[in-house]
């Protein structure tokens, strides 16, 4: 039973990776189209007829076709983002909303069909006609999609979002959507943070932003607040590596804005996990309260990306939020250590059994906690290693500084190792390591299956990083 819910997580972590797999890639552009609305429009930092003019076009046709090309290209490449993207018209002019939603369904639908096609007729095309065919089975399969989007999917996607924005809205009236968080926070620790983000608050708030200039939801799930209080009473309360960790975590989370840094301190001790919600919920009900709201979903969750983004007269409402969340987890945080009788120092090996427990045989992770690497060591030769890559679930947060650790102790030991960071979703064929935190190490193994796994409990300070620098000398 316990493998079979590890298998549905990560089926959905999966799925959920797909969908922000969508809108990272993007989240200039986003913050961009952010920028000019909280600059420009009417009640912006600096009004002006002729600038405002960009926000409408981008929010209609720019995003959601980015969109749409990334989706297709997640399937098919770039000629499945091109049909993706054409796919993508058909929906955007069939409504008068910002068709995010809609470009989430197209883009992958039209590299899915063109990927389809392209087997078929493949080793079946006679030489000199391979540039005509392709061409013309992208052209008429992308006009074909984007007549059905038009006429088929638009109307469907534009009632669904509607009706969801309505209902949206009657939660917030009624003064519930505090209650979001009892989902948001153990969904954030189960990595599924960017999936809530930018798969689901993201379209529906950019849909709020473009008729009243600004949404709550982009304030949800990206308020460092919860994250920073738990952080905080680690720095205050907490015990060996988790108390000497957490004052750099606080740092890289309340302004880097990677909040997959506080993850491994909950997993580490999950009853956390009511700091977590008690924060989030405080931080939500103090927004909705002083009518707080961006005009875009600041990515990352940084307190810098929430000052840039934040609109005149909106300070107080949005800081107040951020505050109150972070006394909030901070206090049941700190009580929850308090009466801890280990405070976070054997949960480490506790939680490894467990995970253990639920893969059904035994995790590369035993060996931050001193168990044996023999048999790992005689099947995977270290001095055959050229490239080692950091994957996490958006390669953008976590993933890149535990890159940027590595890349420097790689570096001092003199060593001609390539490190980089990227998405589970995009690990190179020629990894010969992948090093991923251990929550998220079967999709990795799934992805690269032939590299050699490294699991982590912590990205910012992980045992594994000198063992790995040692095995590769």
């Amino acid at each position: 039973m316990a493998q079979e819910k590890s298998t549905i997580r990560t089926k959905v972590q999966h799925f959920g990776n797909f969908l922000s797999s969508m809108i990272m890639p993007n989240i200039g552009a986003f913050i961009a189209w952010g920028l000019i609305t909280a600059l420009f429009i009417p009640d912006g930092y600096f009004p002006n007829e002729t600038l405002v003019q960009l926000v409408d076009p981008m929010i209609l046709y720019l995003l959601p076709l980015l969109i749409g090309f990334t989706g297709g290209k997640l399937v098919h490449g770039v000629r499945g983002g091109v049909v993706g993207a054409t796919a993508t018209m058909g929906v955007i002019v069939g409504a008068d909303i910002p068709m995010f939603i809609g470009a989430m369904i197209m883009g992958p639908l039209g590299g899915l069909v063109i990927k389809q096609l392209d087997k078929l007729v493949e080793g079946k095309i006679k030489p000199g006609f391979e540039m005509l065919i392709n061409n013309f089975t992208s052209g008429i399969f992308g006009g074909a999609l984007a007549i059905f989007g038009l006429l088929g999917v638009g109307p469907i996607v534009s009632a669904f979002s509607q009706a969801m924005g309505a209902g949206v809205e009657v939660i917030v009236d009624a003064g519930l959507l505090p209650l979001a968080s009892i989902l948001i926070e153990p969904a954030k620790v189960l990595f599924l943070n960017n999936a809530i983000n930018h798969g689901v608050l993201t379209p529906l708030g950019l849909e709020q932003a473009s008729d009243v200039g600004r949404s709550i939801l982009f304030l949800l799930e990206t308020n460092p607040g919860p994250g920073l209080g738990i952080l905080l009473a680690f720095s205050f309360f907490g015990k060996g590596m988790a108390k000497l960790s957490a004052p750099g975590a606080v740092i890289i989370h309340f302004f880097g804005g990677i909040h997959e840094i506080y993850f491994p301190y909950i997993l580490m001790k999950p009853a956390l996990i009511l700091a977590a919600i008690a924060g989030g919920m405080s931080g939500i009900f103090t927004f909705n309260l002083l009518g707080a709201g961006l005009p875009a979903s600041p990515s990352p969750g940084s307190i810098i990306a929430y000052a840039l983004l934040t609109q005149p007269g909106y300070y107080i409402p949005v800081f107040s939020g951020v505050l109150v969340a972070t006394i909030v987890s901070f206090v049941v945080a700190a009580v929850i250590l308090k009466a801890s009788k280990d405070k976070g120092e054997d949960d480490i090996t506790e939680a490894t059994l467990k995970m253990e427990e639920m893969k059904g045989k035994k995790s590369s992770v035993s060996s931050s906690l001193g168990a044996s690497t023999e048999k790992s060591e005689k099947e995977f030769n270290y001095k055959e290693v050229n490239k080692i890559i950091f994957a996490c679930d958006a390669g953008m947060g976590s993933s890149a500084m535990g890159a940027s650790i590595l890349k420097n102790k790689v570096k001092k030991a003199d060593l001609g190792v390539d490190v980089s960071n990227t998405s589970i979703s995009n690990i190179p064929e020629d990894a010969d390591v992948v090093i991923t935190h251990k929550d998220l190490t079967p999709r990795a193994k799934e992805k690269r299956p032939d590299a050699e796994h490294i699991s982590v409990e912590n990205f910012l300070s992980s045992p594994e990083y000198d063992n790995l620098v040692e095995k590769l000398k």
